[in-house]
């Protein structure tokens, strides 16, 4: 069983994996660094506004399920991480 972590978003998997690895370094001039990520953040939109509801068969949500808990994340948080991933250009096959 995948080890669960707080911690769902996928890209903040990745950048909290990164630290752990000691990929990522203090800033200087960190509170000009801070407001300014604030402001780049309420343009972008940051929160999550829209639901939606979709049908799956059970077969391809009970798989959805089992690849979300080997992630260690929630099953939703993997379906909206991939079709942010493919709106983005950045989902491919494994054989490209």
């Amino acid at each position: 069983m995948a080890k669960k972590t707080l911690i769902e978003d996928p890209e903040d998997i990745e950048i909290f994996e990164a630290y752990k690895r000691g990929e990522l370094k203090p800033v200087r001039n960190s509170k000009q660094l801070i407001a300014s990520a604030r402001v780049a953040a309420a343009n972008f939109r940051m929160k999550k506004e829209a639901r939606i509801n979709i049908r799956l068969t059970e077969g391809d949500l009970d798989e959805l399920k089992a690849k979300a808990e080997e992630e260690g994340i929630p099953y939703q948080t993997l379906i909206a991480s991939v079709l942010h991933k493919y709106i983005n250009g950045r989902l491919v096959s494994k054989g490209a």
